[in-house]
């Protein structure tokens, strides 16, 4: 006879009874034995497994600004400095050497002009009293072919006499002279003189001034000395 109560057969022993507990409590579903769901509390978020969390990205600054190495940096510095400094020294220098040679050529061309003007001035200009003084004057600033011409016979000495008989003095007085061209190989100058001439009897009468243009021709030697080297007159020559 089979007992309804427990679905048990009479027959079952206590070893076949425990193994079919244990198979019932291995296929009952996980979980309260209730079968009620326990709740959640508020508090507890429950994130959903299929969305991820994303996380706003930090802004991203600027690497660390690398030190300069300032040895380095203070070596070509005075490196620039130095060579702008030499740079600037040099021109300084260059345009100090070219003033001077600039000065020393002005001051050779005032030279040629300032002998040939002096020759004519002591060719024209004498008085009774210091004829010897002014002839011989002249004679010692002349050079080349014009003391050639009063180194000839007795033209020193004639020209005295000349002056002598005159009974007068003269006076000359430059007007205006310039510089015409340097011939650098020979050392000489072409100047152009204008002169006027004024003779005084010795009553002291003026006879009419007479103007004389001229082409004085200046030597320049090796000592730099200059001297009236020819002359070519009247009207300056050809």
């Amino acid at each position: 006879m089979t007992d309804t109560t427990t679905g048990e057969s009479a027959t079952d022993t206590p070893e076949s009874v425990r193994k079919a507990a244990a198979r019932r409590r291995a296929s009952r579903a996980a979980g309260p034995a209730s079968g009620t769901v326990p709740e959640v509390p508020e508090h507890v978020v429950v994130d959903s497994p299929s969305v991820a969390k994303v996380r706003p990205a930090k802004p991203v600054g600027p690497p660390p600004r690398r030190q300069p190495h300032r040895v380095l940096v203070a070596a070509l510095a005075l490196g620039v400095t130095a060579f702008l400094v030499a740079a600037m020294a040099g021109v300084v220098a260059l345009l100090f050497t070219q003033q001077s040679h600039a000065r020393a050529e002005a001051a050779r061309d005032q030279r040629f002009v300032d002998t040939a003007s002096q020759t004519v001035v002591n060719m024209f200009s004498y008085t009774q009293n210091n004829i010897d003084d002014s002839v011989n004057r002249f004679v010692n600033g002349i050079s080349g072919p014009l003391r050639d011409m009063m180194s000839q016979g007795n033209n020193v000495e004639n020209l005295k006499a000349i002056f002598r008989d005159t009974n007068a003095s003269s006076e000359a007085v430059i007007n205006g002279s310039a510089l015409e061209k340097i011939d650098d190989t020979a050392d000489n100058a072409s100047v152009l003189v204008s002169v006027r001439v004024t003779v005084t009897n010795l009553d002291g009468v003026n006879a009419p001034s007479k103007p004389y243009r001229l082409r004085v021709i200046v030597h320049e030697d090796d000592n730099g000395r200059m001297t009236g080297y020819d002359l070519k007159y009247p009207d300056g020559g050809n």
